[in-house]
């Protein structure tokens, strides 16, 4: 276990507004960063209520958002924008709406054709180095929509993936569907080897209904059965808890 978290900077907090508040000072500083360097930053975005406390903070940063460039993590197939489980509607409402930032490179998931769509966005973020993303882990253990087994192969850096129930049904326990028969059964989602092509990863991760994810995350072997766990190979991750999600860690 020691030589597993070697890599893995696990901060814990009292609660997710103290969580939200530090990860989003540290990804300022890592945004800032990029820009004093080349005048431009390249930053991957993730949704869920896992987000709320942490993009709450993140747009009261000092940060020149002229200059930074977004990059959609997943999206539902087939889900109008209008939907409040929209995670366009959410990232336009809790973020670029209230940034305005130099892009945004959103996912369609309505598109007539999903997987051109994947193709389209994949062939923009393959032009720059990412330089930090935010992630969060699912109940499942998953990464991005990428729920278990996950495909730690594909070199594209968007596929269509089909949503387990168990990813499914903590969609409805997070109040954004009414039952699971309502949420989709497939979604575009940014691959593994993609998001690990980042510089920087910062990973939020709140709440008790967590905290068996993350313990298989951090504590077992890296595996496609918990997908998250191929976070331990990545040099610079930062793992945000709270008191809850923390709880099955020694």
């Amino acid at each position: 276990m020691a030589n597993r978290l070697i890599k893995m900077d696990i901060k814990v907090f009292d609660t997710k507004l103290e969580l939200g508040r530090a990860a989003a000072e540290d990804a300022a500083k890592m945004i800032n960063e990029a820009i004093d360097k080349r005048d431009a930053a390249y930053v991957i975005a993730a949704t869920g209520a896992s987000q709320f406390e942490f993009l709450d903070a993140l747009v009261q940063e000092k940060i020149d958002w002229s200059k930074v460039a977004f990059f959609h993590l997943d999206e539902y197939v087939g889900l109008p924008e209008s939907h409040p489980a929209s995670f366009r509607r959410y990232l336009k409402e809790r973020l670029v709406n209230r940034i305005h930032p130099q892009t945004f490179h959103f996912l369609d998931g309505e598109a007539n054709d999903v997987q051109k769509e994947c193709r389209r966005v994949g062939d923009l973020i393959a032009q720059q180095p990412v330089d930090v993303a935010f992630v969060g882990v699912g109940e499942n253990g998953h990464l991005a929509f990428n729920d278990p087994p996950a495909d730690f192969e594909t070199e594209e850096p968007y596929l269509v993936v089909n949503l387990d129930d168990a990813c499914r049904q903590q969609q409805v326990g997070e109040g954004w569907f009414q039952s699971i028969a309502e949420v989709p059964a497939q979604a575009i989602s940014m691959s593994i080897k993609q998001i690990l092509k980042s510089r920087n990863i910062l990973c939020i991760v709140p709440d008790q209904r967590k905290a068996e994810a993350v313990r298989a995350s951090v504590t077992l072997p890296v595996s496609p059965v918990h997908p998250a766990s191929i976070l331990q190979q990545h040099e610079q991750v930062t793992l945000y808890l709270d008191h809850h999600s923390s709880s099955l860690l020694t």
